[in-house]
């Protein structure tokens, strides 16, 4: 699949894209001043009106080998704990968003039951590069605005590894759930 920006700013994300390829897409689309012209910084205005993030653009592959998502952060919202089942890169273009990432803490025995771990959590802006999570419990993690600035950010996701989208988490009643997606 060839997402193009332009004639002369073609980027190419191939059916056989992996984790590695991802992060040279990204680093190239957020250095890419007709991608950021074209796709990004018109996002800045729509943004004002918006009270929580979502989903600009999103292209999927026809093979559902992967899918690029533009996200959108109004200040102040974030996403909830959750995996994916599927590698995922992201890369903010715009702003900073920081990310919270955990571990089970629990054996995972438990249908509906995650205890979780905080690890670590940083900020990402365009100088930090792409950060890349690995599908289930390798990736969990939340996304989010905490400043007083739109922020965007560019995400890359390789084929689901099963039916279900990922898993959304609730570490506060050490709870967890399926995510069924449209795509």
């Amino acid at each position: 699949m060839t997402f193009t920006i332009g004639a002369d700013h073609p980027h190419v994300l191939l059916p056989e894209l992996d984790l590695r390829d991802a992060v040279s897409v990204l680093s190239s689309m957020a250095s890419d001043p007709d991608f950021l012209a074209l796709y990004v910084l018109p996002l800045l205005e729509e943004a004002g009106r918006a009270e929580d993030w979502y989903v600009s653009y999103r292209h999927d592959d026809p093979d559902s080998s992967c899918s690029l998502q533009i996200f959108v952060w109004p200040p102040g919202t974030r996403t909830q704990v959750h995996d994916h089942s599927s590698w995922g890169a992201f890369c903010c273009v715009v702003g900073c968003v920081v990310e919270e990432r955990y571990e089970r803490a629990d054996d995972g025995s438990l249908s509906d039951h995650a205890r979780l771990k905080k690890l670590w959590r940083l900020a990402w802006r365009k100088e930090d590069g792409v950060s890349t999570v690995l599908p289930y419990e390798r990736g969990i993690h939340r996304v989010g605005n905490p400043t007083e600035e739109t922020a965007i950010s560019v995400h890359l996701y390789g084929p689901r590894l099963g039916e279900i989208d990922g898993r959304d988490y609730d570490p506060s009643r050490d709870y967890v759930c399926d995510r069924m997606d449209d795509r």
